[in-house]
């Protein structure tokens, strides 16, 4: 049974880093791509990054230079428990919404949209203010 579990939400002053972390398991590291989403209020789902079963990693313009993907496990054992992080730096007011990781096993991704994606977490709450 595949799940995703989001952590390391919060309040951060503007200028300020958080760490997401999404613990995944029931997926193979090799065969799911991880992207992390995120929604606002009255906003759409938007795509903000990925990392593929082989590392490779893409970023919107709005966070690229600004959030770090990465996954601490790799390889073909579907049973382990692997996590993958965003790190965000340099968070601004605008960065405030609900962030969600999702996972999708499809070989030709278009990343950035939300409906290639199977499998969700429920998601973490970051604010970001003074």
């Amino acid at each position: 049974q595949v799940q995703l579990v989001e952590s390391g939400g919060g309040l951060v002053q503007p200028g300020g880093s958080l760490r997401l972390s999404c613990a995944a398991s029931g997926v193979t590291p090799y065969y799911y791509a991880i992207g992390w989403f995120r929604q606002a209020p009255g906003k759409e789902r938007e795509g903000l990054s990925v990392i593929t079963g082989s590392g490779s990693a893409d970023y919107s313009d709005s966070v690229k230079g600004r959030f770090t993907i990465s996954r601490d496990s790799a390889g073909f054992r579907d049973n382990a428990k692997n996590t993958v992080y965003l790190q965000m730096d340099n968070l601004k007011p605008e960065d405030t919404a609900v962030y969600y990781c999702a996972a999708s096993s499809l070989a030709q991704l278009v990343w950035e949209d939300a409906d290639e994606y199977t499998y969700w977490g429920q998601g973490t709450q970051v604010t970001v203010s003074s």
